[in-house]
């Protein structure tokens, strides 16, 4: 059903963070950018509308929504329970050419920061998570997780480069790859806890400061002056 492939292609969008909170969604052009019609795409944005993703106000605008601070915390707080079960889950399912995909995803997501590539940064982080989730095995929880950073995903467009994730005793990326490696459930969840936590105080600081002083922030692209293309895969 072509709706359907059009909203998983704009909610891999949303969650690689390449559409912007408040960035307006035009159908035409996303239709030609899809190569479809406006009707599919018209249904997949109202869906998405319904996920709480895209706000649509009639004859003035659809956009991509801004969550308050009290949404992304709300979010966070989900987060921080769901994510380390379902790494525990997959933690008996994963084999070393598993683990070996996350080496990868994490190499690539610290040699884009290194270089200023903050989309490619936001997208190895996402592919080294969903690649851990998927190995849970559990395809209720990985809908619910997916939904999550399709709402969440464009406010971690301010990540970089002014909330630039920091973690005081080492990166808990490596933390979570030691405990999968040692098959140690605990210090598996500890490090997904706090891989959420650390990696994401600067970015709460920050949602904070601009939720208070709204007007200092300009609405829209923190990773480019102009909207970012939509990934063709």
């Amino acid at each position: 059903m072509l709706a359907e492939e059009v909203y998983v292609r704009l909610r891999l969008a949303l969650m690689r963070a390449e559409l912007l909170p408040h960035q307006r969604l035009k159908t035409r052009e996303l239709a030609r950018d899809m190569g479809t019609s406006e009707t599919p795409v018209r249904e997949a944005l109202i869906q998405l509308a319904r996920d709480g993703a895209v706000e649509i106000k009639p004859r003035f605008y659809i956009r991509v929504r801004r969550l308050t601070l009290a949404e992304y915390v709300d979010i966070r707080d989900i987060r921080l329970e769901l994510e380390p079960m379902a790494a525990e889950r997959a933690m008996s399912n994963m084999l070393s050419p598993d683990i070996a995909r996350l080496e990868a995803s994490h190499a690539a997501l610290v040699d884009a920061e290194r270089v200023g590539a903050w989309g490619a940064a936001l997208e190895a982080n996402r592919a080294f998570h969903f690649a851990l989730f998927e190995h849970a095995r559990m395809p209720a929880l990985l809908q619910v997780l997916e939904r999550l950073w399709m709402r969440v995903g464009p406010m971690l467009s301010e990540l970089y480069p002014d909330a630039l994730p920091h973690y005081p005793d080492g990166h808990q990326h490596e933390a979570i790859l030691r405990a999968l490696r040692k098959r140690e459930a605990y210090a598996l969840r500890m490090a997904v806890r706090l891989d959420l936590i650390e990696g994401g105080r600067r970015l709460l600081r920050r949602l904070t400061h601009m939720e208070a002083q709204p007007f200092e922030f300009e609405a829209g692209a923190r990773l480019s002056s102009s909207p970012v293309a939509l990934n063709q895969e």
